[in-house]
């Protein structure tokens, strides 16, 4: 192999990684498409150990992609769409550490397979960007505010699965995934963790944006589709807080109200593609 095409083979290797681990996530999304009609045990744990797998070799992959870009970089869709991927497969391991349950697996193994797919069939090589986001202080931005939507993704199955089960329960109907899921209590603590874990990143991140956007800049424009958006967004984050401490609001409502959310949180998301501060490029 002549020196050129070794170089061409180590660009491409993230890549090659997203792609298999993107196989191991195929696995997940099978459970979650079976789980709706029946439950298997098997499949629960085999679909949990190729998540496993899948994410250990997701991270591999980005490792490979920093390695070769020599930083961060995440101003492409595809490489965000690929960190958010696993950052939620991540939050979603957590909470199986923690309850032992793979139920919200339904909801988040079809997201992480559609955004692992997206990222691994239509990514290129890592590009570089402006000098802004060369700094380590944008990754972490980057890092955190990632963390606050995965964490909100996995408080939203928590809430679908909350109001899925109790529908089942008034009308007394217990097969399928309905008989293997956890306790109403269970799913509404998985829903309320998620969101106290995931607000503090996403607060933290908004405010190292601003302070990105100032040094970059000069300005923050808070009338940039994604600046607006992402700022209401946090008022709904904030307010999701607020209910469950002040309020106390638990179950149906809180759960409707993290649905709430998680579309604002799509909707900023869209926000990258219009932005003229925040502009995702193509990969």
């Amino acid at each position: 192999m002549n020196p050129l095409s070794g170089n061409v083979l180590k660009r491409y290797m993230s890549l090659i990684w997203l792609r298999v681990a993107l196989i191991f996530y195929t696995v997940g999304l099978l459970y979650a498409l079976v789980a709706l009609n029946r439950t298997s045990e098997i499949l629960s744990k085999v679909a949990l150990h190729a998540a496993y797998l899948g994410m250990v070799l997701h991270f591999v992959s980005l490792a490979e992609a920093v390695v070769q870009a020599g930083q961060l970089t995440l101003a492409s869709v595809h490489n965000s769409e690929s960190l958010l991927a696993f950052l939620i497969m991540v939050v979603f391991m957590l909470a199986y550490l923690i309850y032992k349950t793979t139920s919200p697996g339904i909801v988040v193994f079809p997201i992480v397979f559609l955004l692992t797919f997206v990222a691994a069939t239509g990514q290129q090589p890592l590009v570089l960007t402006s000098l802004a986001v060369k700094k380590g202080w944008l990754a972490a931005h980057i890092l955190m505010i990632f963390t606050g939507y995965a964490a909100l993704f996995l408080s939203f199955g928590a809430s679908l699965l909350y109001l899925l089960q109790e529908r089942a329960l008034k009308s007394k109907s217990s097969t399928g995934m309905f008989a293997r899921l956890p306790a109403l209590q269970v799913i509404d603590d998985i829903g309320y963790r998620s969101l106290m874990l995931g607000f503090p990143f996403m607060t933290l991140g908004l405010v190292l944006g601003s302070v990105v956007a100032q040094s970059a800049y000069g300005r923050v424009d808070f009338l940039d589709p994604k600046i607006l958006l992402s700022v209401l967004m946090w008022v709904v984050y904030l307010l999701m807080v607020y209910m469950r401490l002040s309020a106390g609001w638990r179950g149906r409502r809180a759960a409707l109200l993290a649905s709430v959310a998680f579309f604002a949180a799509i909707i900023a998301w869209v926000a990258n593609y219009f932005s003229g501060m925040h502009r995702f490029i193509a990969s």
